[in-house]
């Protein structure tokens, strides 16, 4: 065959490549708008991707288990849920792909393949939908919003029905935060429409209403007014830390479960998939999602505390700079954070270290933790340096989270890299809070020292673990196959 023939025919399988993309991504919107089905490619979410990303995304998947993982059999497979009766769910269709190709001799085509994995969905309960009102409007306030609305789909789980800031509410203060709503300079334009309502007090966000409240302070405010009932305040505003503040939100009519979007004291401090189900949403009505960091930590250090054991290390974290740090040199009630963030790397300290230790009790007293800030404004760096009482290598660490990755409790959270090239640019919108950059990975010669690297996107990522939290405590759940 020769060059032009060769040419020829690889132009015409990337355009079949291309459509079958096409075809993917109604499927795809199809299952989300109709049925409230979201599919997902090894936890990478592909609701509002164009074909490039569909084809890049199954690259990667391809590489993450060692088997290709084409485009054609995710259209089959798609089609295949899509034609079955199921309820609401989350499903994760490259795990579904993969596990089809290794029993296919089982199954005749692949809806017999699917009503066999997916059977435990007639088990289903279905789910009343929960307001969420945001208390707050900053960094991860607009994350959670965005989130929320582009994940809205027919209304199942959460509900952003209000937003609470501080100062009056008018025509300029709508329009500036509908603007910041919209345009993000780390994480680019939101991928809907977002509009002022003055007569209302509102934000229209793809076509539906967020009512816009203005208070000094949770007790003054009655949500009733605007329909709301028993809502899950998410707040986002650092001011309130404990147990006896973030009560204060429980004054609020049509206020009943509270989550707090920082460190928390006096309450359940929760990384999602490594200890939320040691606490009831029944039982308690505040948490804590913890930090960016502690959530970024804990899964790994929960999958090394299980397969190794941890005998004592050191948290190191290479942190993006934060709005509490000085544009330029000024007075700063903490030493250094004084210093221009955008020029310096600066030390400060960071509570990771002892705080992880609310996730996993049995690290208790075990880590010791620093933080040094540097001049990027988003995705940062955390080096675990730790002491393991079972001697291991490079492949074997590597293996063993390779393995959390693909199955398990904390197939949500931990996300595997194979890139030789990962840079913290790269992390930028990644939903899982612990990426393990496998390429970095350490041990000493006789195996009992280990050097771990996870990066984590300590907005975006951070807003995912809060989203996963609030549906838990919210108990809206629906069907997943991970």
């Amino acid at each position: 065959m020769g060059y032009n023939e060769v040419y020829e025919k690889e132009l015409s399988f990337q355009a079949d490549r291309r459509r079958a993309s096409v075809e993917f991504i109604k499927i795809i919107s199809d299952l989300w708008y109709d049925k409230s089905i979201e599919l997902v490619l090894f936890r990478n979410q592909l609701i509002n991707l164009n074909v490039s990303d569909i084809l890049n995304l199954h690259e990667y998947a391809g590489a993450f288990v060692e088997k290709p993982i084409s485009i054609f059999d995710s259209v089959e497979i798609a089609q295949a849920i899509k034609d079955l009766d199921l309820p609401p769910a989350k499903l994760d269709i490259g795990k579904l792909t993969y596990e089809y190709h290794l029993e296919d001799v089982e199954y005749h085509n692949a809806k017999a393949f699917l009503s066999g994995k997916l059977k435990d969905a007639r088990n289903y309960k279905e789910v009343t939908p929960k307001d969420v009102v945001l208390y707050g409007f900053g960094r991860i306030g607009r994350l959670l919003a965005r989130e929320l609305m582009t994940r809205t789909g027919k209304g199942n789980q959460l509900r952003l029905r209000a937003i609470v800031t501080r100062g009056e509410i008018d025509a300029t203060v709508l329009e500036k935060r509908a603007s910041l709503l919209k345009s993000d300079s780390i994480h680019g334009d939101f991928s809907g429409t977002v509009t002022i309502d003055m007569d209302n007090s509102a934000l229209i966000i793809n076509g539906t209403t967020v009512h816009m409240i203005s208070s000094e302070g949770p007790e003054e405010i009655n949500y009733t007014r605007y329909g709301i009932e028993n809502a899950l305040i998410i707040d986002n505003t650092g001011a309130f830390r404990d147990q006896k503040e973030l009560s204060r939100h429980l004054s609020s009519k049509g206020a009943s479960k509270i989550l707090l979007t920082a460190p928390g004291k006096g309450i359940p401090n929760i990384v999602h998939g490594v200890n939320h189900k040691e606490y009831n949403p029944d039982e308690n009505d505040i948490f804590s999602a913890a930090s960016c960091t502690t959530n970024a930590i804990a899964p790994v250090l929960k999958a090394i505390e299980e397969s190794l054991g941890v005998v004592h290390g050191h948290l190191e974290t290479i942190h993006a700079y934060t709005n509490d740090q000085n544009l330029v040199d000024n007075m700063h009630n903490k030493y250094r954070r004084g210093r221009a963030a955008g020029l310096n790397m600066v030390i400060t300290e960071t509570g990771a270290g002892k705080a992880v230790a609310k996730a996993l009790p049995v690290l208790e007293g075990k880590l010791t933790s620093n933080a040094i800030r540097v001049p990027v404004p988003n995705g940062s760096l955390a080096i675990l340096n730790l002491e393991v009482q079972k001697a291991t290598s490079v492949a074997e660490v590597n293996g063993l989270m390779k393995k959390y990755a693909l199955e398990g409790e904390m197939v949500e959270q931990i996300k595997y890299s194979l890139d030789n090239e990962l840079v913290s640019t790269d992390i930028v919108g990644s939903a899982q809070p612990s990426i393990f950059d496998s390429k970095a990975t350490i041990a000493t010669e006789e195996g009992k020292n280990i050097v771990l690297y996870i990066w984590y996107d300590n907005e975006y990522g951070y807003s995912q673990q809060v989203i996963r939290l609030a549906k838990n405590i919210a108990k809206v759940r629906r069907f997943t196959y991970y």
